[in-house]
């Protein structure tokens, strides 16, 4: 049975994934998913030399300290960039790469790169007291709501887990110069809902890295389909993990 790690978005914390992890686990895997420094319980770490070097070297970590094979690593939203990086640096120890409402970059890619919107966000830092500091989103009327999520509950249990990000995540560049990572299969996840569009989103590549078709399953319904569809959810991450096309 494949270890499931799942990898959070910008601003969030590894409790978003609260609503799937007991439902991956029902399932018979092992699940993890850790908060990324300067999130959640790590929130103080946050400093302006975090970046997705820091992120992608806290998922590395945790596979080496837990001694995890077979992994199924899952990256949402900025999560992409994140599992990317770290299956660059332990190739051996991941199964497969899911990709949920998130970017694949390539190498030398930044974040700004596949999402331009972001630099804005950047430059209304950049007039604060902590430039380096980019506050969550803030919720809008529907159909954006906060990140996609419109139901109030919803919404109110988002807003505890949403922190703080920092920019140079956003502006470093990605390194994925391992012929070895090249060869790990992929599936991409994509929200559908109107409100979605608070992601916009590059096309998935035709092909995968490894030459075969890319795989792109939709699920309908906004960006945060941890959170509006976690059964449906953990219903494709078990399919991606087990090989199923």
């Amino acid at each position: 049975m494949p270890t499931f790690l799942l990898v959070h978005g910008a601003w969030h914390s590894g409790r978003c994934w609260d609503r799937v992890v007991p439902l991956l686990e029902a399932a018979g895997h092992s699940v993890f998913a850790p908060s990324l420094t300067g999130t959640g319980d790590r929130a103080h770490l946050l400093t302006p030399e975090v970046g997705l070097d820091t992120h992608a070297n806290d998922v590395v970590r945790l596979i080496d300290e837990a001694g995890l094979e077979d992994v199924a690593l899952v990256g949402h939203s900025y999560g992409g960039g994140v599992i990317s990086a770290a299956a660059n640096l332990v190739p051996e120890s991941i199964a497969h790469l899911v990709y949920v409402d998130s970017t694949a970059p390539k190498d030398g890619e930044t974040a700004i790169d596949a999402l331009p919107r972001l630099q804005r966000l950047i430059d209304l830092a950049a007039k604060s007291a902590n430039p380096w500091r980019i506050p969550p989103p803030s919720v809008q009327p529907p159909p954006v709501g906060l990140l996609g999520v419109v139901a109030p509950a919803d919404i109110a249990w988002l807003r505890t887990l949403l922190s703080d990000h920092p920019a140079r995540s956003f502006q470093q560049p990605i390194q994925l110069d391992n012929p070895a990572a090249k060869s790990i299969p992929r599936t991409h996840i994509r929200c559908t809902d109107v409100n979605a569009k608070v992601t916009i989103l590059p096309p998935v590549p035709a092909l995968q890295p490894n030459g075969s078709p890319s795989q792109v399953w939709e699920l309908p319904t906004g960006h945060e389909c941890m959170i509006t569809m976690p059964s449906e959810l953990s219903d494709l991450l078990i399919k991606a993990a087990s090989g199923t096309r």
